[in-house]
C-alpha cells in the first residue's frame, strides 16, 4: 500500500499541472494597447459649490471607450462616453458573463438601470473577457438576454478599455458624473447601498445643472 503513494502523489502532481495549462491556455491575453482617450469635461461645472479647477484636482476624468469589438442594446451603433458628458451619469461596469462575482452583481446593475434610467442614469457594461470563449459576440449576447440586461454592452476583447482604467478586477464599477469625472468606484460585489447612494447623489447635481430629468 505504501508503495503506491509515490505514483499517487505524481498522478495529482500532473493533474495539477494539466490543470493551470489548460486555465492559461484558455486565457485571454491582458496586454492590449496601453493608448487611451480622456474625455472633455463639462464646462462650467460646479458640484456642491465646487469650481471646476477644485473638481479637477479631486477627481480624474473619464476614459473613453477604446477599439470596441462590438455593440449590444445599442440599436447596432457605437457609444462613446465622451458623447454622454454633460447629458447623463454614467456607471461604467467592467465584467465578464462566466465570472460568478459578476452574475451575482447583476441583478442590482439591472435594478438600477430600471430605477433610474428616466432621470439622466446610464449604465455601459463593458465585457472583457477572461478566457477565450467570451470573445464571441453571440456568446456574450446570449448571456446579455439570459441575465435580462437592457443597458448597452461593450465588448472589450483586447483589454484596451480595461487598460485605460487601469483596471484589475471583474466586476469592478465607475461612477462618472456629469462633468465627466470618474466620483467613485467599487471592487467586487457589495457595497449596493452606498453606490446606489452615490448614483443618487449624481444625480441630484445633474439636476440642479440641467434642471431637467
Amino acid at each position: 500500500m505504501n508503495a503506491s503513494k509515490p505514483y499517487i502523489l505524481i498522478a495529482v502532481l500532473v493533474l495539477i499541472v494539466g490543470t493551470i495549462y489548460f486555465i492559461n491556455k484558455n486565457s485571454v491575453s491582458r496586454t492590449g494597447s496601453n493608448e487611451f482617450l480622456t474625455v472633455s469635461p463639462r464646462t462650467n461645472s460646479l458640484q456642491n459649490g465646487m469650481n471646476k479647477d477644485e473638481k479637477s484636482k479631486r477627481y480624474e476624468l473619464a476614459k473613453e471607450i477604446t477599439t470596441p469589438d462590438g455593440f449590444i442594446n445599442t440599436d447596432g451603433k457605437p457609444i462613446t462616453i465622451n458623447s454622454l458628458i454633460g447629458k447623463k451619469v454614467i456607471l461604467v461596469d467592467f465584467w465578464t458573463y462566466s465570472c460568478i462575482n459578476c452574475q451575482r452583481t447583476t441583478p442590482y446593475l439591472n435594478a438600477w438601470y430600471e430605477k433610474y434610467k428616466d432621470k439622466g442614469f446610464i449604465i455601459i457594461g463593458v465585457h472583457t473577457p477572461e478566457f477565450e470563449f467570451e470573445k464571441s459576440y453571440e456568446n456574450v449576447k446570449t448571456a446579455v438576454e439570459k441575465f435580462g440586461i437592457k443597458f448597452p454592452v461593450v465588448l472589450d476583447n483586447d483589454f484596451s478599455t480595461w487598460n485605460a482604467y487601469k483596471n484589475r478586477y471583474w466586476p469592478r464599477k465607475y461612477l462618472i458624473d456629469i462633468d465627466g469625472y470618474v466620483i467613485y468606484d467599487h471592487i467586487g460585489e457589495g457595497g449596493y447601498e452606498e453606490t446606489e447612494k452615490k448614483i443618487q447623489d449624481a444625480l441630484k447635481e445633474r439636476l440642479a445643472l440641467l434642471g431637467e430629468s
